[in-house]
């Protein structure tokens, strides 16, 4: 591991706990360009790590500390992600440059770092997250080419299991009682939606990150059955609200 002090954080909240991991692209032409980013101080932007994609692990912000890596987002009703979270950002150029897989190698650190995290850190594994998750309406990292199911192969975060298909499509025109029964669902888990009844921006953005992250074949933003049932399926596994 190397290091490259960040100087980018804070104090984390007295009594905060550690409950989420966080991962990121870091959505830049370049490992080189997006480490430099990190470590500006006129950026004000960090994470506690960045890995490369040869695997090679940077060191940014000591876990003590409140890395600045989330911005305006929110999960379970908890806006202050930064506070309870260690940040992970991937070299990738991201959506912009040339999105692509990530390869075995940064793959391979990324299981390695996440199980010394949690062996450090009572994190459960419905809060092992992307960016996407808790910023749907701006972000999309580390997007649909990211291998969740082999993290949670690994014992890091969930993957649902195969299960018949709920049945139903919510989307646009659906009867509000349908998108308030899936808008709840959602914030059940966790996505800070609204029960509002109507299939809004908001409603659309999570579900598209919610696709990301557990339905990557499709993103769409459209709840079809398939999408309905990992919904269910990692709802029975969702720790309880803090």
């Amino acid at each position: 591991m190397r290091e490259a002090p960040s100087p980018n954080h804070d104090a984390r909240p007295p009594g905060t706990a550690v409950d989420i991991l966080l991962l990121h692209y870091t959505g830049m032409p370049s490992a080189e360009a997006a480490l430099a980013r990190l470590i500006d101080p006129a950026a004000r932007v960090s994470a506690h790590y960045m890995i490369g994609e040869d695997g090679t692990v940077w060191r940014l912000v000591d876990e003590a500390r409140r890395a600045w890596h989330a911005g305006v987002a929110c999960w379970r009703g908890t806006s202050d992600i930064n506070a309870r979270s260690i940040g992970i950002e991937l070299a990738n150029p991201g959506h912009e440059h040339g999105y692509r897989a990530f390869p075995e190698p940064q793959m391979a650190a990324l299981v390695e770092l996440g199980r010394d995290l949690l062996a450090r850190h009572p994190i459960p594994p419905a809060r092992v997250l992307g960016h996407a998750d808790v910023a749907p309406a701006r972000k999309q990292d580390p997007g649909e080419l990211f291998d969740w199911r082999r993290l949670a192969e690994a014992g890091i975060g969930l993957w649902p299991e195969p299960a018949a298909a709920h049945a139903g499509v919510v989307g646009p025109g659906s009867s509000a009682a349908d998108v308030a029964g899936l808008q709840a669902a959602l914030a059940g888990f966790g996505y800070c939606v609204e029960t509002s009844g109507s299939y809004d921006a908001a409603t659309a953005a999570a579900v598209t990150a919610f696709q990301r992250h557990w339905r990557p074949e499709r993103v769409d933003g459209i709840a079809d059955g398939d999408c309905r049932r990992r919904l269910a399926w990692l709802l029975d596994r969702a720790a309880p609200s803090p």
